[in-house]
């Protein structure tokens, strides 16, 4: 029986790859010059702290950030801002990158699937979802229905099996 797997996976190379072409940027932006602004990645917590001395700077960092994403192709739903905190003279945000999915999402897809009325079967399982039907067309249906729909994460197809 043809299924597919639902996911929500971040390629943390690629976000590297962003964050590293976002200080280099920094480093050659006349704005910036003469200035103390940092962007790091802490891989492990999954988050990306940027320190400025105003907040226009870090909102500056924020766009250049964004658009660096969007070149390698990872989808902007999966950053989280947080609020900016003043400490001394430096302003500090950090941003949280969403990887994987939650319970709750995975049960939002699931009702939104069910409630579709596409007659495709689907199961949480753990940190995915497993969609399973007789008939592949159903499935690339399921496919195209959750594209058009906004869940807050990045969504995946993988695992396709016939």
């Amino acid at each position: 029986m043809p299924s597919f797997d639902i996911v929500s996976e971040l390629e943390i190379f690629e976000v590297n790859h962003a964050v590293q072409n976002t200080q280099k940027e920094i480093q050659t932006r006349f704005d910036f010059r003469g200035s103390e602004v940092t962007i790091e990645l802490n891989e492990k917590a999954k988050e990306i702290k940027i320190s400025a001395e105003s907040d226009f700077q870090v909102e500056q960092v924020y766009t250049m950030l964004e658009n660096h994403f969007h070149k390698r192709k990872i989808d902007l739903q999966s950053l989280d801002p947080q609020k900016m905190t003043a400490s001394g003279k430096h302003t500090i945000q950090v941003i949280k990158l969403k990887d994987g999915l939650d319970s709750d999402t995975a049960k939002k897809i699931n009702k939104a699937i069910k409630e579709s009325g596409i007659k495709a079967q689907s199961s949480i399982q753990g940190d995915k979802i497993r969609v399973t039907d007789k008939k592949r067309d159903t499935l690339q249906q399921v496919m195209a229905f959750l594209k058009e729909q906004q869940f807050g994460l990045p969504l995946q197809f993988n695992n396709f099996k016939d």
